[in-house]
């Protein structure tokens, strides 16, 4: 715990959450919490919006979530679709993968190359729409905090000094986090290799469909392209010493590239060139007290593969539903310990594929310019090896394989989940794959065009709320599931959407459009089957038939928000403990 700052020299307006960072991780906390109805302040340290980009692949699962956040369409014209990832060695073009998403169904097949100063400009004007405004100039010199409040001392570019109170503060301050300092949490890794990144106009070959790596015998670089006509991404892993003066950076790539492509290759004047030794560390725990960190202020890494960013805006769209439902008072204090449970492990397995591609993508084994050729004409010669590689690397990258099947929020076991319910994988029994407990929803594979269906599904996961999804059709005595769905819609619908899937009014709440059992095949929900989704479209729980008792297993981790192995510190939220016990035991 951090000693309390000093005291304001202003009052200021009272505020529930205070964002400190404006990068796309405090952008993405800052509109999840005010979608959902907080109070919210947004400050950043720097003088305005950054000028340049670190950050340029925005991977399927980003995208997933920007479409759930309402922002995917302000998005995606401003960046470039790649498909495509293409290796070069010895000068010649050796193997190209394409993608291949058939494992992991998304809307979202591709990984999207936009700059993440378009990434940032985009989620600010999303954030403005929800009335918060980025406070740019104001610095966070200390942080304070007791049961009830977080006081942080401001200081703006005036050098005025104000203290700030909040219930929260989120830091997202990125990798030398201020927040992240105060508190004490460190940072736990290793010092790792200097890069240097650049964006330029190329004159080159090869088309701008696909992200290019090449090896020229001793060294790899790679190549990005922008939706900027002609416009590259540059990353060279050995940079030359003392090359930057005028010219020398695009020379030097000009004749690395050169020679790693087999062909000549200019690249022209650089508008913007960084050279930078990275780190791969995390931290152990991502809160304290009512103090939390995301994104960078709580692990940075190596950018072989492109993760920082999108794992930052995951993790802020995990924190944000669950700080909103403990602040709103729809769930317990408990429930922001699921923030740590869930991400500090995804954290830790980031840092070791982050390493093993950081690796791969170097490559300085001397023996690396005889081997590779040899290797990728053999995965480009069998296709079964080459698609396995395609899946192997997509699955990496893409975030779409991420889930949280071990999570205390995760309830495996409700009513009769078994195999002869259709619920187990293709590969074992011939059955249509479905989404189950810890998966992504959107899993479900109903991503056709926009018709009725697929435009209801979207606009459902776009609700702030759970989901709580049920089959239309279902008897059991007393019309047990469609009697316990209009039960929870009425006692739960603050924080719970109740929809029934391809019904009308008589067979339970708000129906959801589904004329031709596409999505209820999808999903794999018979008659009187019910999944529950959470904020973050995962799959929290799902049965055969949705009974009361079958509903209050789903609800438990949330009602009493513990992890389940820890039964003796349980404590319901008292309104949800009340609301349970009376409604769905005596409907």
């Amino acid at each position: 715990m951090v000693t309390p700052a000093g005291r304001p020299s202003a009052p200021t307006s009272p505020i529930q959450v205070l964002v400190v960072g404006a990068g796309p991780v405090g952008l993405t906390a800052a509109h999840e919490l005010a979608r959902r109805g907080l109070r919210v302040r947004l400050v950043d340290a720097a003088p305005g919006p950054a000028r340049t980009s670190r950050a340029v692949a925005t991977h399927p699962r980003t995208l997933e979530t920007y479409d759930q956040m309402g922002i995917v369409d302000d998005v995606l014209p401003l960046g470039r679709r790649n498909q495509a990832f293409t290796m070069y060695a010895g000068g010649r073009r050796r193997v190209r993968l394409e993608a291949d998403y058939a494992t992991m169904p998304t809307r979202y097949p591709y990984t999207l190359v936009i700059e993440q100063t378009e990434t940032e400009a985009a989620l600010r004007s999303a954030v403005a729409r929800l009335g918060v405004r980025v406070e740019w100039g104001v610095r966070l010199a200390d942080l304070g905090q007791d049961a009830d409040a977080v006081r942080a001392r401001l200081v703006h570019a005036d050098g005025r000094e104000e203290e700030c109170t909040a219930s929260w503060l989120v830091g997202c301050d990125g990798g030398h986090s201020t927040v992240r300092k105060r508190l004490g949490l460190e940072l736990l890794g290793e010092s790792s290799e200097t890069w240097m990144l650049a964006d330029a106009p190329v004159d080159t070959e090869v088309e701008p469909d696909s992200i290019y790596w090449t090896h020229t015998g001793g060294q790899a670089l790679m190549m990005v392209p922008y939706a900027r006509a002609g416009h590259w991404r540059l990353l060279d892993t050995v940079p030359a010493a003392g090359g930057d003066g005028p010219g020398r950076i695009e020379e030097q790539f000009s004749a690395k590239l050169s020679a790693g492509l087999g062909h000549r290759v200019r690249v022209g004047e650089a508008s913007w060139t960084s050279v930078f030794t990275f780190q791969q560390r995390m931290v152990e725990r991502m809160q304290d007290g009512r103090v939390l960190v995301a994104g960078d202020a709580a692990h940075v890494h190596s950018p072989a593969s492109g993760q920082g960013m999108n794992t930052g805006i995951q993790e802020a769209y995990n924190l944000a539903w669950k700080l909103a439902m403990v602040e709103q008072g729809h769930a317990g204090r408990q429930l922001l310990e699921t923030y740590s449970e869930e991400r500090v492990p995804l954290g830790a397995a980031l840092l070791g594929s982050t390493r093993t591609a950081t690796t791969l993508v170097q490559l300085k084994n001397a023996l690396a310019g005889v081997v590779l050729p040899l290797a990728l004409r053999v995965v480009d010669a069998v296709r079964p090896l080459r698609r396995a590689v395609q899946r192997k690397v997509l699955g990496g990258m893409s975030g779409l394989r991420i889930g949280y099947g071990a999570s205390s929020l995760t309830t495996a076991d409700c009513d009769e989940y078994r195999a002869d319910a259709g619920f187990l994988p293709r590969s074992a029994r011939g059955a249509v794959p479905v989404p189950g407990p810890g998966a992504r929803v959107t899993a479900a594979r109903v991503h056709g065009p926009d018709d009725q269906v697929v435009r209801a599904f979207r606009a459902e996961l776009r609700d702030p709320r759970w989901t709580l999804l049920l089959a239309a059709g279902g008897h059991g005595p007393g019309d047990v599931p469609v009697g316990v769905a209009v039960t929870a819609a009425a006692q739960y619908g603050e924080w719970l959407s109740v929809r029934t899937v391809g019904g009308d009014g008589p067979d339970g709440p708000a129906p959801l459009a589904d004329p031709d059992r596409r999505l209820r095949t999808a999903l794999g929900l018979r008659p009187g089957a019910w999944i529950l989704v959470r904020p973050d479209g995962y799959v929290a729980a799902r049965g055969t038939l949705l009974t009361r008792p079958a509903l209050r297993r789903a609800l438990a981790p949330l009602v009493t928000p513990v992890p389940l192995a820890d039964e003796a510190r349980r404590e319901p939220c008292p309104a949800v403990r009340a609301a349970t016990t009376h409604d769905l035991e005596e409907h």
